[in-house]
Parts: structure tokens; C-alpha cells; sequence
């Protein structure tokens, strides 16, 4: 039987871990949340839903994701898939059958849900967002013949596969920096378009001129690196 495990980068959500961890299907073997250094009651709220939690005090989504996957390293039954997922119910978490659905029936190696402009709520995603997710999309085209049109945070990934890609960005990049890898080492992929609504509470990233700025500047920093690299 497919195991799957869920990883949750969290900061300081509070008020939305609980009803991530809920809606999240049964399919799912583990639901590992990981305070990135949250001083809320983030821990206390997703440990009494029922999620594994861990915590990680270097602030940045990268560092939180890879505290996830170290702990899943160290287990002694390893997971078929990974799924990543933000905690701020911005996602919707019900449609993870949607998001693993080509790996299981199409051995696809990826998936990403695309945030489609029919179906996100008004308001749920900024400008900046916007118009990162454009450009780091078109530079993906026009450099790799990339079939992204999301750097959406809701994604799946063979066990396996993502072990392969070497992650390393502790910050902002970490999305692009997964695209990119996935691009040149030829994986199999695809895009399923989800729902997304607004989120509970303020953005971290895009929701700060510095955060937005920051982003930008990662992701097209791994573009144009891996533009270059033989």
C-alpha cells in the first residue's frame, strides 16, 4: 500500500493548523508539522489535532521543509510520497487526492496544484505573487521549455525523486528551487489546478514589501543560475 506523508512548514499559525490538519484526507500515513520558530500556540494546536510536530528555530521555509524531510531520513519505514502544504488553509487540504492522484495512477514523479485564476478567491493572492509566479514561470519556458504555470506551494513528490533533487534553499527559493531540479534531471511532471482562498492571517513572504522583495530576488536567482549551468 502507497504511504504518504505530509510536511508543514509553519509559522506562527495558530488560528488555521488545526483545520489544515482536519481536512487533510486519510490516505495519509503522517502529518508532520514544523514550527519554524513560532511564538503562538501554533505547537500546542497541531499536536492536539493529531500531527507529528517538530521544530526547527532557523526562520525560513526552506530550513522548515528540510527539518521535515531529515526527520523522515531517520525513520525505519520510508514514505512513497511527500506532500507539502502550507498551514494557513490557504490550500485546500481535501484536494491532496487530486494532488497524488497522476503519482498513483500515471507514475508521474511531481505534481504541483496550480493556483488557476478561476479558481482562487478574489484577494488571495498579491500582486507580488501575481507577478512572480508570471515571471518565474515565462523564464522557466523560455529558458527550459517548462510546462509550469504556478510556483504553487501545494505539490507532490515521489520519495524517492525528491531525495534525488539535492534540495538545499533555506528561505524563499525553495519552490523554484524544486522546479528547476525537477526540470534538469527530467522528471515526469505535471500540473492539477486547485482551489486557493485567502488566508488565515497575515503572509509571511508576500504579505511584506521586504518579504516580496526578498522572494523575487531568490527566484530569479536560481532561474538564472541554472540558466547557465552546463
Amino acid at each position: 500500500m502507497t504511504k504518504i506523508k505530509v510536511i508543514i512548514p509553519a509559522y506562527n499559525e495558530a488560528d488555521s493548523i488545526a483545520s489544515v490538519i482536519k481536512d487533510i484526507p486519510n490516505i495519509v500515513d503522517e502529518v508532520i508539522v514544523v514550527s519554524n520558530n513560532s511564538n503562538d500556540d501554533t505547537i500546542i494546536n497541531a499536536r492536539s489535532a493529531g500531527a507529528t510536530v517538530l521544530s526547527e528555530s532557523r526562520r525560513g521555509y526552506g530550513y522548515a521543509c528540510l527539518k521535515g524531510m531529515e526527520y523522515v531520513a531517520n525513520q525505519s519505514n520510508k514514505p512513497d510520497i511527500i506532500v507539502f502544504l502550507d498551514g494557513d488553509y490557504s490550500d485546500y487540504p481535501e484536494e491532496l487526492t487530486k494532488i497524488v492522484a497522476p503519482i498513483l495512477n500515471d507514475n508521474l514523479d511531481f505534481v504541483i496544484g496550480a493556483r488557476v485564476k478561476r479558481l482562487r478567491e478574489e484577494g488571495s493572492m498579491t500582486v507580488p505573487q501575481i507577478f512572480g509566479n508570471w515571471l518565474a514561470t515565462t523564464l522557466m519556458r523560455l529558458f527550459f521549455r517548462a510546462k509550469f504555470s504556478d510556483l504553487g506551494p501545494f505539490r507532490a513528490i515521489k520519495y524517492d525523486k525528491l531525495l534525488a533533487l539535492g534540495m538545499e534553499d533555506k528561505t524563499y527559493g525553495w519552490t523554484v528551487e524544486m522546479q528547476l531540479k525537477v526540470l534538469k534531471q527530467k522528471m515526469t511532471y505535471t500540473e492539477i489546478p486547485v482551489n486557493y482562498r485567502n488566508r488565515i492571517g497575515v503572509s509571511k513572504v508576500s504579505g511584506t514589501l521586504k518579504g516580496a522583495i526578498f522572494a523575487g530576488l531568490k527566484i530569479l536567482g536560481w532561474i538564472f543560475k541554472y540558466s547557465f549551468k552546463k
